[in-house]
């Protein structure tokens, strides 16, 4: 087996051109699961997958890695099938290993408000800081929604706001007056900075110093800035506030279909992750309020 995998791992380095990295783990993982059958390619049926990814399952790994390893060997036996060396790839016909569905995170109504303020200040960036993070808050847009917003776009009067989302569809969303008043703010500073620049046909709401359009990358670090300075740590940005909007809307009662079209998932399935985040927020709301709760935890 080990010079078919050798011919595998040459065809990804050369023809798929992956990186070094990859070359290593489909190497480590491959060879493990050759010592482990002990057999040729060929002779490898669905048993021997089966047997292999309940080993390592029993081994205390992540489900992430299990799932790699499985799906590292997927690749491997339909390379071999490609090009003719076995009949049936036996993967095929192996279920995989469910992976874990991480629940999103979303920050608490104080955490969001003290992010918002800490963007307070005068002049052209911290308007801007501040309109992206209540932005963000108010519509549950993704961060290349909000990057590629153009003027003609924002109904300031209405409060609402035209999105591209994925696949170039288009859907219209609400904007909270908090979120209102601060674009009205960073839009006057918009029109002062182009002036400076002499740009002012630029079409973009949302601008770097230059005078060009703000880029993904500058939305994260404006967002992971702010997220420290009132201390939060660990992994943050964008998305988090698009959960965070999300979250909020089921805990005050929307429905899945209303977060669904705001959100602009394709399919209801997407939006009902947040089921588990609202059933959750009952447990916790039950265990601190009802009677029983109490009594239940002081015996």
């Amino acid at each position: 087996m080990n010079e078919l995998i050798d011919a595998f791992l040459r065809y990804h380095e050369i023809e798929m051109d992956a990186s070094k990295h990859t070359i290593r783990a489909y190497d480590k993982d491959l060879r493990e699961f050759a010592a482990f059958v002990s057999k040729e390619a060929v002779e490898v049926d669905l048993y021997d997958v089966r047997a292999y990814v309940a080993f390592e399952s029993k081994k205390g790994l992540k489900k992430t890695t299990v799932r790699r390893k499985y799906d590292v060997l997927g690749s491997f036996f339909k390379y071999l099938h490609r090009e003719g060396y076995i009949k049936i790839n036996p993967v095929r016909l192996v279920a995989p290993p469910k992976a874990p569905k991480p629940l999103p995170k979303y920050l608490t109504i104080d955490d969001v408000v003290q992010l918002i303020d800490k963007a307070s200040g005068l002049g052209f960036s911290p308007a801007r800081d501040k309109a992206i993070l209540d932005l963000f808050y108010s519509s549950g847009l993704r961060v290349s929604e909000l990057v590629g917003i153009d003027m003609q776009d924002l109904d300031l009067k209405q409060g609402l706001l035209r999105v591209r989302g994925k696949g170039k569809k288009e859907r219209l969303v609400p904007v909270g007056s908090y979120a209102v008043n601060n674009l009205k703010t960073y839009v006057v500073e918009r029109i002062l900075l182009l002036k400076g620049k002499n740009a002012q046909h630029t079409d973009a709401l949302y601008l770097n110093r230059q005078g060009g359009r703000i880029t993904d990358r500058s939305v994260f670090r404006i967002v992971l800035k702010f997220a420290r300075m009132i201390g939060i740590e660990g992994k943050i940005g964008p998305h988090t506030l698009r959960h965070t909007f999300a979250t909020h809307l089921l805990h005050g009662g929307a429905d899945l279909r209303t977060i669904q079209e705001l959100l602009g998932h394709a399919g209801l399935s997407t939006t009902q992750k947040y089921t588990h985040l609202d059933t959750q927020h009952l447990i916790d709301v039950y265990d601190k309020s009802h009677p029983l709760a109490q009594i239940a935890a002081d015996d």
